[in-house]
């Protein structure tokens, strides 16, 4: 039985639902597409444009629709004893099971001819709970113990709007006053020192003057730490190692007071072209973009190896990411990981430091991954995550670790490794 308090469910009862009236087929369209394996955002981007005449509401109406039918398939599929269960039958259940819709109005939206019988009662198991792949919410059982059934819950509501301050160009309360003229109401961040959340309902961000003048970036709090453990400082050496298109790099480069020198490699050409774009928009001058691995021996102070993984941490970023995943996942990017943490050990001076980070809730690729190298490289040594400013409920077993259910914040890991002045 559930034993959470935080309801995931409660925000669906206050949904414009009526505004779906007439938009039934419109609906089961896109949710078609999505059930069948298409991605849900690229899915509801076209659904929108093509029904660009629709008033705010019903494409509010629509969104949500479109989001939570994909998200809580699963158990969906319970409410109407059902694996192979229509659109119209699905978004049914939704209005009506779990939306609290009265069973005539939501059988017309949904495009019914009449309502269909659910099931009452709480479903039996956590991936029916939550509406996770078995495999994926026994894994949180393994992982999280008694606190996966709340950790679930959380990433079944969309996470929060976070944004960064460029502190090369203002200062957090500047940003927060500069956003507040126009339209744009934020308060502070819980754990970053950097970060914004944005208030109420969901503004048109890259329209603002404020971004297009590089005062802040759209990055979540948690990934914001991780930038914040590197510690990097004026005139130093630094390197992300995997720098995708560039948020971190960008934190980096504002620490580092855009001085010294500041190298940014990606495998992905056109990720680091945009890199060069918002670093120009940043105003920093200082980004070296590698279009190769860095070779070893660079000697840099300090190296950043956000590495890629299974991503489980961010799975309330998009409605049908679970559903797009498999077990292998779970394994899948291991041996990368140890290679990429192998180049930045061998990129860093003596004393210098290494901060491993991944976005995921999976011991293989995170702790597993630090003792192997560890076992490997006596002359590197784990040392306290953010000592003297982070703050203690953001650190595990002296690692960072934070989670939605915990923190707010999507699930993020991370070690700090030095390099010992001497072996021996």
């Amino acid at each position: 039985m559930s034993t959470v308090t935080f309801n995931p469910l409660s925000r669906l009862s206050s949904q414009p639902w009526s505004a779906l009236d007439g938009l039934g087929p419109v609906v089961s369209e896109a949710l078609a597409r999505i059930l069948s394996g298409d991605p849900a955002e690229r899915v509801l981007d076209r659904t929108l444009r093509a029904h660009r005449e629709l008033p705010r509401e019903g494409r509010q109406a629509l969104k949500e629709a479109v989001f939570n039918v994909g998200l809580w398939r699963r158990r969906l599929a319970f409410l109407l004893d059902s694996e192979g269960a229509s659109p119209p039958q699905l978004l049914f259940a939704l209005l009506h099971g779990l939306g609290g819709v009265p069973a005539r109005e939501a059988a017309s939206w949904a495009g019914l001819e009449a309502p269909v019988p659910l099931r009452t009662g709480e479903p039996p198991s956590l991936a029916l709970r939550a509406s996770l792949p078995d495999w994926l919410a026994d894994h949180f059982t393994r992982e999280l113990g008694t606190e996966a059934e709340d950790f679930c819950a959380h990433l079944n509501v969309p996470g929060p709007i976070t944004l960064r301050v460029n502190p090369a160009r203002l200062s957090r309360e500047a940003l927060a006053a500069r956003l507040a003229s126009e339209g744009v109401a934020t308060r502070p961040g819980s754990w970053s020192p950097l970060a914004l959340q944005v208030e109420g309902p969901r503004p048109n961000l890259y329209g603002l003057a404020s971004l297009r003048e590089g005062l802040f970036e759209v990055q979540d709090e948690g990934s914001q730490l991780l930038g914040l453990l590197v510690e990097a400082r004026p005139g130093e050496t630094v390197l992300d190692l995997c720098a995708g298109a560039g948020g971190k790099t960008l934190q980096l480069g504002a620490a580092m007071a855009d001085s010294g020198r500041l190298m940014a490699y990606d495998p992905d050409a056109e990720r680091l072209d945009r890199l060069q774009q918002r670093a120009s928009r940043a105003g920093l001058t200082r980004v070296h973009v590698l279009r190769t691995p860095p070779a070893p021996g660079l000697g840099v102070d300090r190296v950043l190896a956000d590495v890629p993984c299974s991503e489980l941490g961010s799975l309330r970023r998009g409605p049908d990411l679970r559903f797009r995943l498999s077990p292998d996942v779970l394994s899948r990017f291991i041996a990368t990981q140890r290679d990429i943490l192998a180049r930045a050990a061998d990129a860093v001076r003596l004393g210098g430091r290494v901060v491993y980070a991944t976005c995921t809730v999976n011991r293989a690729e995170n702790q597993d991954v630090v003792a192997d190298f560890l076992r490997a490289r006596p002359d590197f040594r784990r040392v306290p995550p953010g000592a003297g400013w982070l703050p203690e409920a953001c650190v595990q077993d002296g690692f960072l670790f934070v989670t939605p259910h915990r923190h707010g914040t999507d699930g993020f890991f991370a070690a700090v490794l030095e390099r010992a002045e001497a072996v021996g």
